[in-house]
């Protein structure tokens, strides 16, 4: 199986121009992959400028990051990939290195992580493009309206709310080619069959306290406890609650002198910070999936 991301035609290779590209490679594990891969790479007189590889154990498939300078044409690089793609039935893509990945953002009321992501963004530190925040409440309109993103509120409660909602995520990916789609404190369990339909680039970030303080109030309920270090995490969404693949995980040591309000505020921060490198990481093409866990190619 082969997939390749259409982008815009490039300068031939006999032009001075240069492209750099991102190519990911999953297969079966087994000798000879890396070599006939760099071999199409010098046929295009490409050069290697990053590389990382990884071959798992467990279940014994291999897995490649190249980035790669060339003056080759996205088309021109396809072909000399393709027989090797045929030869050891590689799962593979091929992008433009820092092209900004296009992004919905499902919000709630909770603005740190879509703040902390519009602004990664307007500062241009981080490779997407939000056309559209889709939030079942109007929390964030202020918000959005100053970074100048398109701002959507429908609510989930009422009968059929939450599968209208959907519906319109559905349209919404159609109609703005959407590749990611980021919960960013959106508080609603999506339905298995958008799950379904997701998977694989749909990111969500939770507190770490789960699956042991469920429910409001999690930092309260920490800090009634008396926890010793709080955190977060960002994985991919499946139908199993918050049991997705992990992509990044935050923790920071606390102890009895922080107030409920304090622990708050640290644990917003590594959701937002923990959110933001797993977004990155996957706009960067440097997250992979290994089964039920991933492979992050740093």
């Amino acid at each position: 199986m082969s997939s390749a991301t259409p982008l815009p035609q490039t300068s031939p290779a006999s032009s001075s121009a240069h492209n750099e590209y991102v190519l990911t490679v999953v297969c079966e594990d087994g000798p000879g992959i890396v070599h006939a891969v760099t071999g199409a790479i010098v046929e295009i007189e490409g050069n290697i400028t990053e590389s990382r590889q990884f071959e798992s154990g467990t279940t014994h498939r291999f897995y490649l990051r190249l980035q790669v300078l060339t003056a080759a044409s996205l088309e021109e690089f396809e072909q000399a990939l393709a027989p090797v793609v045929e030869r050891f039935d590689l799962e593979h893509r091929v992008d433009l290195v820092g092209r900004p990945v296009r992004t919905l953002v499902l919000g709630s009321t909770a603005k740190h992580c879509v703040n902390d992501l519009l602004f990664q963004v307007d500062s241009g530190n981080l490779p997407i493009e939000v056309p559209l925040i889709l939030a079942n409440h109007p929390t964030l309109e202020r918000l959005a309206a100053f970074y100048e993103v398109p701002f959507e509120h429908l609510p989930t409660k009422g009968e059929g709310a939450k599968e209208a909602f959907e519906a319109r995520i559905r349209e919404a990916v159609i109609e703005h080619d959407i590749e990611l789609v980021v919960l960013a404190r959106y508080m609603q369990i999506l339905s298995p069959e958008l799950c379904a339909e997701l998977a694989g680039r749909c990111i969500n970030i939770h507190h770490s306290f789960l699956p042991g303080f469920k429910g409001a109030n999690p930092y309260r309920q920490a800090h009634a406890r008396g926890v010793k270090q709080i955190g977060a995490t960002a994985h991919f969404v499946t139908d199993d609650l918050d049991e997705g693949p992990i992509i990044e995980q935050d923790v920071i040591r606390v102890d009895h002198t922080r107030s409920p309000k304090e622990l708050m505020a640290i644990g917003q921060d590594a959701e937002a910070r923990t959110l933001r490198q797993a977004v990155a990481w996957f706009a960067q093409s440097r997250v992979l999936l290994d089964g039920t866990r991933t492979v992050i190619f740093r």
